[in-house]
């Protein structure tokens, strides 16, 4: 997809604070420092629409961005980082939930994987979750790049033979080289604007 804007538009914690649904959304959800607001960043050509941050756990609401006039993305908070307190952990939990349980204009989840580690027990049951709502999923491995080709082949069997799934349905990616953005964007693009 050429991308002619991406802006900021608001972020929010409780569904009345989110903007009217008025376009197809894509939600990005992985745990904390996995890559998320970089695979956002690449696949829109900017630099810091969605805040990078070495600091796990910085993203704290769930952030809207419009792409193109013509599709949301949705940034929200990672989990599973140990040093945020079990009162915060909670409310995450209940935000990302929230969001993803009740929103009509949500087309797509894109949950985001680190290549060089084995899915976490969040990570399973987060899948579990989305698949029991029925909810569209795209897999996403970041940090390809971090691997030499054969050992990303590997990782990537890998982690389809722990999720149960056929690893060719995992998109490795990678930020520093853009490879596998144009499989997310042609992901992107079916789930949200289906050709009939």
């Amino acid at each position: 997809m050429k991308i002619t804007s991406a802006e900021f538009i608001t972020s929010a914690v409780t569904p009345s604070q989110y903007p009217d649904p008025l376009l197809p959304e894509v939600a990005f959800v992985g745990r904390s420092n996995v890559g998320k607001s970089s695979l956002i960043n690449t696949l829109v050509n900017r630099k810091n629409l969605a805040r990078t941050s070495n600091t796990p756990g910085r993203t704290q609401l769930v952030n809207f961005f419009e792409i193109n006039k013509t599709l949301s993305f949705v940034d929200l908070p990672g989990y599973g980082y140990a040093k945020v307190p079990a009162s915060v952990k909670k409310g995450w939990q209940a935000m990302i939930e929230g969001y993803l349980e009740g929103r009509e204009s949500l087309r797509l989840v894109i949950v985001i994987l680190d290549i060089r580690r084995e899915p976490s027990e969040n990570d399973n049951m987060l899948i579990e979750w989305l698949r029991s709502r029925n909810l569209s999923i795209a897999l996403v491995l970041t940090k390809a790049d971090k691997f030499s080709r054969s050992r990303a082949i590997m990782a990537r069997r890998k982690t389809g033979e722990h999720l149960g799934i056929p690893h060719e349905e995992l998109i490795p990616f990678s930020a520093k080289t853009r490879s596998g953005a144009g499989e997310v964007w042609r992901t992107i693009e079916a789930a949200c604007f289906p050709v009939s």
